[in-house]
């Protein structure tokens, strides 16, 4: 990727040196939106100089606003994390009932209602994958996250035998869309235009 990255860079500056424009420029583009262009392979925020302050040249090559300016993203990203953690442990649930582990004869999979083991199934599906989506912070992860705490809210309230229609989790499921919601509009607002 770096040696794609390099000879794009060259390409553009060969470009650039005929039609008179700074080459430099494309660097500082490059490195802004790609940290691996930077020498930071895997890594997109700000780093510490010596003083253990993070410049605004390095800010911005980390593709970063600087650090006063990504307090709320920082805490969508934790609270990705988290909900990722909680997605997997409630997918991780769904599948030990579907496997039959940690339950007994009268829980079996197979002597419970059609209706029971499609919802357990997809949701033991769709848990995981937006575990994995949430905890790489990735828009997909967000979406799938999002299907899936909507689409447990519907069962609950509107198919109550399913599961047993319980007001806790449907406020609960509510109560994380709005603090992602909330979250999510509050990290888009700090960004600079």
């Amino acid at each position: 990727m770096r040696k794609f990255i390099d000879e794009a860079s060259g390409a553009f500056r060969r470009l650039s040196a005929k039609a008179g424009d700074k080459a430099g420029a494309l660097d500082q583009f490059v490195a802004s939106r790609i940290p691996m262009a930077a020498g930071r392979i895997g890594e997109t925020t700000s780093h510490s100089t010596l003083g253990g302050q993070s410049s605004d040249g390095e800010a911005a090559m980390a593709g970063r606003a600087g650090p006063e300016l990504t307090i709320w993203t920082d805490r969508l990203v934790i609270f990705l994390r988290a909900m990722a953690v909680l997605a997997l442990l409630k997918g991780l649930f769904h599948w030990s009932r579907v496997t039959g582990i940690f339950t007994g004869a009268e829980f079996a999979f197979d002597a419970q209602p059609l209706p029971y083991q499609t919802a357990t199934v997809y949701f033991a599906v769709i848990e995981l994958v937006a575990a994995v989506g949430l905890w790489l912070a990735t828009p997909w992860g967000a979406v799938v996250w999002l299907t899936a705490i909507v689409s447990m809210a519907v069962v609950e309230l509107m198919f109550p035998a399913i599961y047993g229609g319980g007001l806790v989790v449907i406020g609960l499921e509510l109560l994380l869309l709005a603090a992602y919601l909330v979250l999510a509009f509050l990290s888009a607002h700090e960004r600079p235009a």
